[in-house]
């Protein structure tokens, strides 16, 4: 007897949900995608809709569930996709059983992705049925073919953005700008793509550099400009001290363009990187008309450079860290006599012709008066000049420290340190080139995986970024170090002339004194907040008193018959200098210097805050009263 065998064909009506079989109409959704807006992408999005309601509705046993659909949106980005998405959702909801769509391009331009909601879906019993491909996920053997198609699509994508690189590098090297260039202070025509001055917003921009060059930090402009009022590039009330510093380093403000600060490196997730030599960058000078001048612009840059590249943080003997600056002379220099705290630099005054500079202790301005009683504010000038007479009272008398500073001079001309040290960061950065090189052949390869990959890479990349900083510090430093051996050099011939000096040079005062203190007390108990010690290199000590080095006041009407000169004016306004809580612009009202410089009422509103200086003078006058020299 033969055996007879029918095969009873699967139905492709029954599903399987929730433990339960169900016999019913397959349900079917479709999805679709355009990538850009343009009008024939457009046409081809409304033909893909049309195309998948009349090819669903041709099968009696599919019930169409919906028509899924993203317009305009990259189909590398499927997590911007929202219609993709909400596909993913219904069908792991349960209410779709089979997906139609055009190719896998339109599904997932990224090999992975596709795989990883194939898998889902498969897991899920829903298939896909990738049209132009003619594959459908449940039924096929295996998942080779369907990997080496969606490794195409994703090489195509990689392709594609090869192409458009190349094409706005061309741009780029033909002058022409690349995006909207939006920035404070300028307006971008698109359809000229011309660049032109906003004189408005050009005068925040000009008041931000102003105040940088007289010395204000980042966060103190922040503060002024929230002050007046002043609304930040994007309309916040809020200003942040990296907006403030992004304007002082965007080359624009001088008139020209740098294209290329940036760059792809993945054109499947989108990353972009900050280009610091990876990639080519093209430089456009006199693109447009500047806000200010070039001069301006690269005293702002020397300034920024110098504050980040020689700020960081020393050790002490007490085993704290204390930050330290070389900012101005007497920065990290200046030491407390009473709670051996480093002092810190503050303008009173700034913008009239009271202005005057003012080194106090840093303890009695952060914590109050009470944390360290006897100091006192000491200006400026009035330390220059004691370094002077110091200076006179040991060269007179002592060759020691002569020969010290010619010691000085002598290593400092001769010194290549720091040539040494960028050439060994070149070296340090063409390794790393090399490297770079060599894992993406890996990668390409196969012989490492895309996770190892980026691993690497962002290794190679942070140790990229540190050796740049450090190279262009090095480099700013080399040009600053130029002039440093020059004045150097004709000091020497200045002091082998057997004259005096009669202006404080910084560079003197460096290579000279080790420290300086301020204030202190004699040996017969008296505490004296305006005693100034020099200490020298050579050890030699000088003790002077600033109230012999007074600045002249600038109200004085009588004749200067002494010869004397003033540390502190006798004007009403005295025990406002003396209060440690009043420090530089912070506390005028409405930022008297954006007034100085027409900015009160730019944006249409008069700030009425008062300033706290009147309320600081009636606080502290009874206490002014009992301390003053």
């Amino acid at each position: 007897m033969v055996k007879q065998i029918e095969v009873i064909r699967a139905q492709e009506n029954v599903r399987r949900y929730n433990g339960k079989v169900e016999i019913s109409q397959k349900r079917v959704a479709a999805y679709c995608r355009v990538s850009t807006d343009s009008e024939d992408q457009k046409n081809s999005y409304e033909s893909q809709v049309k195309h998948y309601k009349e090819y669903i509705l041709q099968h009696p046993d599919w019930q169409l569930v919906d028509i899924y659909a993203d317009e305009g949106i990259t189909g590398t980005q499927v997590g911007k996709r929202q219609d993709f998405q909400r596909l993913i959702t219904d069908c792991l909801n349960g209410d779709i059983d089979y997906i139609v769509t055009k190719a896998i391009a339109r599904f997932a331009r990224n090999t992975l992705d596709t795989l990883k909601y194939v898998r889902l879906l498969k897991d899920k019993q829903i298939g896909v049925y990738f049209e132009e491909e003619n594959i459908d996920t449940l039924t096929m053997d295996g998942e080779l073919l369907l990997t080496i198609l969606s490794s195409v699509a994703q090489q195509e994508v990689e392709n594609i953005s090869a192409h458009v690189k190349k094409g706005l590098k061309m741009k780029m090297q033909r002058g022409e700008l690349v995006g909207g260039p939006r920035c404070l202070g300028y307006d971008f025509d698109w359809g000229t793509r011309q660049i032109t001055v906003n004189q408005e917003e050009a005068k925040v921009v000009r008041y931000i550099f102003e105040r940088y060059l007289e010395g204000m930090g980042g966060r103190v402009i922040a503060r002024e400009l929230e002050e007046m009022g002043v609304p930040s590039p994007r309309g916040n009330k809020s200003w942040a001290e990296t907006t403030v510093l992004g304007i002082i380093k965007n080359e624009k403000y001088k008139g020209d363009v740098l294209q290329g600060k940036t760059f792809t490196v993945d054109p499947i997730n989108k990353r972009r990187l900050d280009n610091y030599g990876e990639e080519d960058q093209y430089y456009i000078k006199d693109n447009h008309e500047p806000i200010i001048t070039e001069e301006e612009f690269d005293k702002a840059q020397e300034i920024r450079l110098k504050r980040s590249g020689r700020r960081g943080r020393i050790g002490t003997t007490s085993g704290k860290q204390q930050r330290f600056s070389r900012m101005y002379a007497f920065s990290s220099m200046l030491e407390c006599g009473f709670c051996k705290s480093i002092l810190s630099r503050r303008s009173w005054h700034s913008g009239t012709i009271y202005h005057k500079v003012i080194w106090h202790c840093q303890v009695a301005i952060k914590k109050g008066k009470r944390h360290c009683q006897h100091s006192k504010g000491i200006s400026e000038s009035a330390i220059e000049r004691a370094f002077l007479e110091s200076f006179r009272l040991l060269y007179q008398n002592n060759d020691k420290i002569i020969d010290i500073f010619l010691q000085t001079v002598e290593e400092e001309i001769s010194d290549n340190t720091l040539e040494i040290e960028l050439q060994h960061i070149e070296k340090e950065l063409a390794k790393l080139k090399k490297q770079e090189r060599d894992i993406f052949q890996m990668k390409f390869d196969g012989r490492i995986s895309d996770d190892l990959y980026d691993e690497k890479f962002h290794a190679i990349m942070k140790k990229k970024e540190k050796l740049l900083d450090s190279k262009i510090n090095l480099e700013v430093s080399l040009r600053s170090d130029s002039g440093v051996k020059e004045r150097l050099e004709s000091f020497r011939r200045f002091l082998k002339s057997k004259q005096l000096i009669t202006e404080f040079d910084r560079t003197v005062f460096e290579s000279l004194v080790e420290k300086v203190i301020i204030g202190g007390v004699y040996e017969d108990g008296t505490v004296d907040p305006a005693k100034i010690t020099f200490i020298y290199k050579s050890g030699d000590e000088t003790s002077l008193n600033c109230k012999d080095f007074k600045d002249k006041r600038k109200n004085e009407h009588k004749p200067d018959t002494n010869n004397s000169i003033e540390l502190y004016s006798n004007d009403a306004n005295y025990d406002e200098k003396l209060s440690p809580q009043l420090m530089d612009n912070k506390d005028r009202g409405c930022s008297e210097v954006g007034k100085e410089r027409g900015l009160e009422w730019i944006f249409g509103k008069k700030c009425m805050k008062k300033p706290r200086s009147s309320m600081i003078r009636m606080r502290y006058r009874p206490l002014c009263t009992l301390i003053m020299l």
